[in-house]
């Protein structure tokens, strides 16, 4: 909601400048639709040229999440860390063979159970099983795992980022659709050049809300949502990075204990728990893990 409070913000300021120093919105109003259609509808064929289908279906989601910002917040993160250290200390209790059925079967375990929003999220979910199945395969090297985890999260993360890069070329792209505005109405006055003076000052007033338009959409609109896209993704991608920290610090040998807190050292500063909060935490998650080894 910040993203559209700004917005308007940036908005009123424009156009209320405009007017306070005299001008005049009819001829700014009058022109806009036919700018806005020349310039939105040739960066959306631009868009979708450059596109997938595949692409253009993430759109509405990408667009719906960055305005509602980051998806995972302090109990998330907490929550998170949790769970790792259950799976943690079941892998120390009973070694890394008991891992296996609460992997193949992730909606039946009772570790997951004691965590229904990680349980539901099935990225999160299947990204934690699919290393985990590795580590109950005797797959022992801290430095191997490490590896082949931030090949993935950095794989993942690039494809989650792609509407964000090409909402940022569209941005680069659209001060130059408005020139294209701006000389289609230039074009359309000099055929008109035998009319009276105000007629024809009224028709330039209008080709130059093409190049108005078009500075104002990419540097007030799309540049800023693009950033803030590339941010909220980028930021819910710390989530599942602190698996990664976790399970390798696990296979360094940590205790399941510090495994967690090594976690938690890397979380966003926004969202990272207190030493206290996490040790509370993992002292009374410890009867229930103990329970489910």
């Amino acid at each position: 909601m910040l993203f559209i409070g700004g917005l308007v913000f940036a908005l009123l300021c424009v156009f209320g400048s405009f007017v306070a120093s005299g001008g005049v919105l009819a001829p700014l109003l009058a022109s806009m639709p036919f700018e806005l259609l020349t310039i939105m509808g040739a960066a959306a064929g631009i868009f979708a040229m450059a596109n997938s289908a595949d692409a253009l279906k993430k759109l509405p989601h990408d667009l719906k999440l960055t305005l509602k910002g980051p998806r995972y917040d302090k109990t998330a993160y907490l929550d998170l860390l949790v769970t790792l250290f259950r799976f943690m200390r079941l892998a120390h209790a009973k070694g890394n063979m008991a891992l296996e059925e609460h992997v193949e079967n992730p909606t039946e375990s009772s570790i997951f159970a004691q965590s229904p929003t990680i349980r539901d999220d099935l990225e999160t979910r299947n990204l934690i099983c699919d290393y985990l199945r590795l580590v109950s395969l005797n797959m022992d090297d801290a430095y191997q795992l490490d590896e082949v985890m931030t090949r993935e999260l950095k794989k993942n993360l690039t494809e989650k980022l792609h509407i964000a890069e090409c909402l940022s070329s569209i941005a680069d792209a659209l001060p130059a659709l408005g020139i294209v505005a701006a000389v289609l109405g230039v074009i359309k006055t000099m055929s008109s050049i035998s009319k009276p003076p105000a007629v024809l000052g009224e028709m330039i007033a209008g080709a130059l809300v093409g190049t108005f338009l078009g500075v104002l959409l990419s540097y007030g609109v799309v540049a800023p949502l693009a950033a803030r896209m590339r941010a909220v993704i980028t930021q819910d991608g710390r989530y599942q990075d602190i698996i990664r920290i976790v399970f390798v610090a696990h296979l360094q040998g940590n205790p399941p204990q510090v495994s967690a807190e090594i976690g938690r050292k890397d979380i966003p500063p926004a969202f990272m728990p207190s030493f206290s909060e996490l040790d509370t935490a993992l002292s009374v998650s410890q009867p229930s893990a103990a329970a489910a080894a």
